[in-house]
């Protein structure tokens, strides 16, 4: 994902609002100016487009997710994708400017680290008290520009582009302006959908009030009070980091690896043509809010012991038998996601209800 909000999400977000303002009532006094959602987004692309990339900054983003499943696994230092659906999980961000960036992921009894000072780059794992030295192509060697990441591919932004995209004429829009986040006053821009078979309420995305930089993002299930799922800064200073948080020096007695850029990128060469074929095969039937994605699902028999594997487990055992003239199959439901994994080998989930999905099945 790009930074920020793409200019283009202004012009979608004016097309959805038509052509009066959107302004939700609010109580209290503003803090911000009033802004309806084009002018909003219209800022915020403008400030992007200025700033010509994320201002530094520094801060704790903290992703809680609470869908209705049981604590999942962690694997190590680190989340695995299936425990980021349940409990509460941080990562700390660094960023002075595109070759200034450091990224750390706190464990319960260790830390990972991502660390790029100019030319150089460190990977350290405390779990494994090991400091891998990252070797650089020269730009002469280089047969296309490195992407260097930045904070927001692991902040609110990159979540708030996702819902940002479904914004069409089936959703509702309006911005307050007196909330609060992180200590700082911000924009809401609420997103609610208009189908009766989506499990989302709402959304709120968040925008900085001074550099309308995303700083959460909120999304509330029919019927729940809380979020079921946020992403989103508990602390954040836009100003530039220390110097010293991007020095590292690797500690007395770690093993010390160096890697060359090459060995790091085949792998994800071989994964990237696995999720090109695996994409080939996803069929999405609808549009927005109540699409479905349909997709071969093999249930693999063998008993595996890894923590994804228990992780995969835990959820399939709170799965409810069900059966149609589509046939039959297990039913997972949570607050925002239902799935059916059926017996003639199909997995369809969606942000909907179980009718819409044994609907998509009869399809």
């Amino acid at each position: 994902m790009r930074w920020g909000v793409p200019i283009a999400a202004a012009a979608v977000i004016a097309a959805a609002v038509g052509a009066g303002p959107v302004i939700a009532a609010v109580s209290g006094e503003p803090v911000l100016p009033e802004r309806t959602a084009a002018q909003l987004l219209a800022d915020a692309a403008a400030a992007v487009k200025k700033a010509g990339g994320p201002p530094p900054m520094s801060g704790t983003v903290q992703q809680t997710a609470s869908l209705g499943l049981p604590a999942l696994p962690a694997q190590g230092g680190t989340a695995s994708p299936l425990a980021l659906l349940s409990g509460s999980h941080e990562v700390k961000v660094w960023y002075g400017a595109q070759d200034r960036l450091r990224i750390a992921l706190p464990g319960q009894m260790s830390e990972t680290n991502l660390i790029v000072n100019g030319d150089q780059t460190w990977y350290w794992d405390s779990g494994t008290n090991t400091a891998t030295k990252v070797k650089l192509p020269a730009k002469s060697e280089q047969d296309q520009p490195l992407a260097t990441p930045s904070p927001t591919d692991l902040t609110p932004q990159q979540v708030a582009e996702t819902f940002l995209d479904r914004v069409n004429e089936d959703t509702g829009v309006s911005v307050t302006n007196t909330a609060e986040v992180a200590g700082r006053s911000v924009y809401q821009l609420v997103l609610t959908p208009k189908a009766q078979s989506s499990l989302v309420k709402e959304v709120r995305l968040a925008l900085d009030g001074e550099n309308y930089v995303p700083l959460q993002v909120q999304v509330f299930a029919k019927g729940s009070a809380e979020p079921a799922f946020q992403v989103g800064f508990t602390q954040v200073t836009f100003s530039p980091p220390a110097e010293e948080n991007f020095a590292f020096t690797p500690p007395a007695g770690a093993k010390v690896e160096e890697k060359d850029f090459g060995q790091l990128r085949e792998p994800n060469a071989d994964h990237s043509k696995e999720a090109e074929k695996a994409a080939e095969q996803v069929k999405v039937v609808g549009e927005g809010w109540t699409s479905v994605a349909v997709l071969p699902f093999k249930q693999d028999g063998q008993a595996q012991e890894s923590r994804e594997a228990q992780a995969a487990k835990l959820i399939l055992d709170q799965a409810t038998p069900v059966s149609g003239a589509w046939g039959s199959g297990k039913m997972i439901k949570t607050k925002l996601v239902t799935a059916l994994l059926t017996d003639d080998g199909r997995l369809l989930a969606g942000a909907v209800t179980p009718d819409e999905l044994v609907k998509v099945a009869g399809q």
